[in-house]
């Protein structure tokens, strides 16, 4: 095999495994989405980042959590993924989730504003093992 072919498909194989490891993996529709959109303000960098780290952490141990997507510029979009409403709301009564809420508001976020809608499609590209194209 040329060299070049081997570093195309090198290339192609670690930029899906790139995309397998940012995009959260769902099971099949339907399931629920929380969307959280915001926009920071300047203060406590580090004890913001560290929240944040232990809210993915915290939440990814919850029951009925599924996943997450996350991209932060001048706007933070962060998307959960959920089995169920009964599952979100447990999320969102968790006393150390609500305590960090309350040092968003205080503190870290100028303006947020949080969504919830119900997945009924779900597709994408590549396809990864076990979760195919799901076009319907």
């Amino acid at each position: 095999m040329p060299v070049g072919a081997s570093t195309a498909m090198l290339g192609s194989n670690l930029s899906a495994l790139v995309t397998m490891t940012l995009l959260a993996q769902t099971p099949p529709p339907p399931y629920y989405a929380v969307i959280f959109s915001s926009v920071r303000t300047d203060d406590d960098e580090p004890g913001y980042a560290a929240a944040a780290q232990r809210m993915m952490e915290l939440a990814a141990s919850q029951p009925g959590f599924l996943g997450v997507d996350s991209a932060r510029a001048e706007m933070g979009v962060t998307v959960s993924y959920w089995t169920s409403l009964e599952a979100i709301k447990r999320w969102r009564n968790h006393a150390e989730h609500q305590q960090a809420r309350q040092q968003g508001r205080a503190q870290w976020y100028a303006a947020f504003r949080v969504r919830i809608a119900r997945v009924e499609r779900d597709y994408g590209w590549p396809e990864s093992p076990g979760q195919p194209n799901r076009r319907a």
